[in-house]
């Protein structure tokens, strides 16, 4: 004869009515934040700061695995086939989940459908920086110098599908010209190309510039926003020099499995954004010139509508550059 009451947990599990339970008591060990691209870029950076208050919010250790390549596709794919239990999630951007996936012919995974939204996390400018020993002092003798020679010159970014990647074809396309692009594994190793004079430039991160800029190692030409950034007042806009129309910028956010369960989802949205108000990682988020979205626009609908709108917005661009077809 079958003993139920042996059996009724064990089902009750299984059909999932115990999972309101599970949700309650998570996290009951370390998580992984996957940050799909090189150690030392500004999207490492930012998970690195994020994690000691994620960590003390959630009551566990937050591990980060970085794992590069592919325009952060193949990191973010792994996450999308990880089991929706709340224990792994990336740090995705504009470029894992709107930019790549327009750019690929065979996408890995649907960025609307495939990830369940959890917070956005940042909202970045993209400044052009350039070698120091560029002969070029501000935008438009930066113009002049690419018009005579495009040919010959090289941009960097952190892999075809980043906005590193997109911003420069913007300002190529603003400009007129055609030139060679250099994806790397990540804006880290890009930006250490730039320094080290590899390549002409690249179109990154205002957090990746300030310390460089100051410290003399690269040169700061404009950034590409409506306004100027506190961090970097006296950088005038591209507007500003004469180059309308170039709205280049980045963000950030964190995505989870599809299929997690929705009390875990609000577990780790509440636990994001105690970490992005915290004291610590406030001031250094403002200090980067990081904008951080106000409370009504962290929730994971508004994540959800945001990246539906990105794919909306960047879709005709990319295909009209036809930067997909590197």
């Amino acid at each position: 004869m079958l003993k139920l009451s042996a059996s009724v947990p064990s089902l009750l599990f299984l059909l999932g009515i115990g999972a309101p339970a599970v949700a309650q008591d998570y996290p009951t060990r370390p998580v992984t934040m996957v940050v799909p691209f090189a150690a030392g870029g500004p999207i490492d950076v930012l998970g690195r700061m994020l994690a000691p208050a994620l960590g003390e919010a959630l009551g566990q250790p937050v591990v980060i695995e970085n794992m590069s390549g592919g325009g952060g596709m193949p990191g973010s794919y792994r996450v999308s086939q990880a089991p929706p239990d709340g224990y792994q999630f990336v740090l995705g951007s504009i470029g894992t989940h709107t930019l790549s996936p327009l750019l690929s012919k065979n996408p890995l995974y649907n960025p609307a459908s495939d990830f369940t939204p959890v917070i956005l996390v940042a909202e970045i400018p993209l400044v052009l920086l350039a070698r120091k020993d560029l002969p070029a002092k501000d935008l438009q003798e930066f113009v002049a110098y690419l018009k005579q020679n495009h040919d010959k010159m090289q941009f960097g970014s952190g892999g075809t599908g980043t906005s590193s990647h997109i911003g420069c074809v913007l300002l190529d396309q603003a400009v007129g010209v055609n030139v060679t692009h250099i994806p790397y594994r990540g804006g880290g190793p890009a930006f250490g190309d730039l320094i080290a004079g590899r390549i002409d430039y690249i179109c990154n991160y205002i957090s990746l510039a300030v310390q460089a800029v100051e410290a003399g190692q690269v040169r700061a030409l404009a950034i590409f926003s409506r306004e100027r950034s506190a961090v970097m007042p006296s950088l005038p806009t591209a507007a500003e020099q004469g180059l309308a129309g170039i709205d280049a910028y980045t963000w950030n956010a964190i995505f989870l499995p599809k299929g997690t369960p929705p009390a875990i989802v609000a577990r780790l949205n509440v636990a994001v954004s105690r970490a992005m108000d915290s004291p610590a990682a406030r001031a250094r988020l403002d200090q980067l010139g990081l904008d951080i979205p106000p409370l009504a626009r962290r929730t994971p609908e508004y994540l959800r509508r945001y990246v539906a709108d990105e794919i909306a917005k960047w879709g005709p661009p990319i295909r009209a550059s036809g930067a997909g077809e590197e």
